[in-house]
């Protein structure tokens, strides 16, 4: 069973998977090859009208219908190891194929849906996963993102990691195939190797688990594919097979479709793909967060987002820094900056009308996308409302504004797989999110206000602007001491966006905190009364 990469279009038709295909058929084996969601013939974006895909194959359609999985408590990876579990029910139907000596090999997406069958399904009697299998920290340390099928919230918190995928085969027979020059570090793959290669020892199979190292960058190679051939066959068939270069060529990729077209949507009427699923996950989960009574929920809703926002966050002092304070016209504008959490700075930019100077006034804290390297766009509502007698704070949470982080990869920072997205997922790995940390965030700046000797705490309100006015929103559930939110230009609900087909996924990670709406939704916040919390209690 040969599962395919998940950077590559044509998939189980390219040439370079065709090739390990035919070196595996040539030992002897039955082959497989499927592909997986997003690639090949499976393009959930594909509109026939138009007679192409309107979201980029690949991990781009992976990650703009896997982000849409988080807010519902899944993971893309879900339908990656259903699919793959139902190839292997495929195979167990055939009768050239014995159900007992089923292996299973891929590389790079291929080699995460490899992992899953290792861990999932114990009907794998031989895997080689390729170019995937590495370490959390290596990878930490590379740089770059991950797709959403390979993102799979919490386990790190849990403790594992990519030895734990190995170990779940033992004492089967496995082969780490890796690239030298993979963006997958090899350290980490000789390293997880090292350290799991003992357990076979201890079943006394220390010759089942290898690796094969090639000298290349990340892909199937010809190498790699002899060395699959020979370790499957002598495995699975009792004899290892000596695999030839001669008369191993591609096919045209048409010939190998399996649809008319070439593409599933559009030919095959009653085909689902993620977006559906979502569609009925929501449903399902709605259903069972509306047959609770009203106060439960809202309980549950406050403990919930209560030990998102809280956990692994080390208490420190804020020594909040006054750096500086000028005047600009009728404005007066203070920079500072204090320890939002151990190792991690806030800052903000607070700005008061000078008829004011020397009076203790209200204060609404700004909370918008970019921070303090927005000011200008919001430059008419910051003097409006500091002309009424509040002043205005203006901040940035972790990682935003002047806060933003420096690039890791040679992606812009917002979007998919930049600096952005790869810190929230290694977030998610530790049961956190961005999202979650930056409504710590704001609270602590209400801890900070106690710094600020012209600040009156007694009518403190949030102005939420764009979808990183979220922060804001969230903070009010959790915090009394906030009076109001004003939310202009939000992003509504999470079930509006969960349920659209097509959204604008710029920035997206930065408002995911994973499993919310099996708990709430923005509107009940409102309906609870936390958005307006002056005005309720006098209700």
């Amino acid at each position: 069973m040969n599962r395919q990469n998940t950077r590559m279009n044509t998939t189980k038709h390219q040439d370079e998977y065709q090739i390990v295909c035919q070196y595996l058929v040539r030992a002897g084996l039955v082959v497989l090859a499927q592909d997986p969601v997003g690639q090949g013939e499976r393009l959930s974006y594909y509109e026939k009208s138009l007679g192409k895909t309107t979201v980029r194959w690949g991990t781009e359609e992976h990650d703009y219908a896997g982000s849409q999985c988080y807010p519902l408590g899944d993971s893309l990876a879900r339908y990656f190891v259903h699919d793959a579990m139902r190839g292997i029910d495929y195979l167990c139907t055939r009768p050239e194929v014995d159900p007992q000596k089923i292996g299973v090999t891929g590389n790079s997406g291929g080699g995460t849906q490899t992992s899953l069958l290792m861990i999932c399904d114990p009907r794998v009697a031989a895997a080689a996963p390729a170019t995937f299998i590495m370490n959390r920290q290596s990878y930490m340390y590379a740089g770059g993102a991950q797709d959403a099928e390979q993102v799979w919230s919490g386990m790190t918190a849990f403790g594992f990691d990519h030895e734990d995928i190995l170990l779940m085969m033992a004492p089967k027979p496995v082969l780490v195939l890796a690239a030298k020059y993979d963006f997958f570090p090899i350290e980490g793959t000789r390293r997880t190797f090292e350290r799991s290669r003992r357990f076979w020892s201890l079943f006394g199979k220390e010759e089942n688990i290898r690796i094969f190292e090639d000298d290349s960058e990340h892909k199937y190679t010809r190498a790699m594919a002899k060395k699959a051939a020979e370790f499957f066959s002598a495995h699975l068939l009792g004899w290892k097979a000596v695999p030839e270069d001669k008369e191993i060529e591609a096919l045209t990729p048409s010939k190998l479709w399996c649809t008319k077209s070439g593409q599933v949507r559009g030919e095959i009427e009653d085909a689902r793909f993620v977006f559906d699923e979502n569609l009925q996950r929501l449903e399902e989960i709605e259903k069972t967060r509306d047959a609770l009574q009203e106060q439960e929920r809202k309980e549950k809703a406050i403990a919930w987002l209560g030990e998102k926002v809280f956990a692994y966050r080390v208490p420190c002092d804020l020594n909040v820094r006054h750096i500086l304070c000028e005047q600009e016209l009728d404005m007066t504008v203070q920079s500072s900056m204090w320890w939002t959490q151990e190792g991690i700075l806030n800052s903000s930019l607070t700005f008061r009308n000078y008829r004011f100077l020397g009076k203790k006034l209200p204060v609404t804290i700004a909370v918008w996308d970019g921070g303090t390297t927005q000011l200008q766009p919001h430059a008419g509502w910051i003097r409006e409302t500091c002309s009424k007698g509040r002043a205005v704070m203006v901040l940035d949470v972790s990682g935003a504004g002047n806060l933003m982080p420096n690039s890791l990869n040679c992606y812009p920072p917002l979007q998919f797989y930049g600096v952005i997205h790869k810190l929230a997922n290694d977030l998610m790995w530790i049961n956190d999110s961005l999202a979650a940390m930056r409504v710590f965030d704001v609270m602590r700046a209400l801890d900070a206000l106690d710094y600020f000797d012209y600040i009156d705490k007694e009518n403190i309100r949030i102005y939420a602007y764009g979808h990183q006015g979220v922060y804001g929103q969230l903070a009010a559930v959790l915090d009394k001491r906030i009076k109001r939110v004003e939310v202009v230009e939000g992003i509504g609900s999470y079930k509006s966006w969960v349920a659209s087909r097509y959204y604008d996924p710029y920035d997206v990670m930065s408002i995911v905190i994973p499993g919310m709406l099996k708990y709430f939704d923005l509107p009940d916040l409102e309906r609870w009364g936390f958005l307006n919390r002056a005005d309720f209690m006098k209700g």
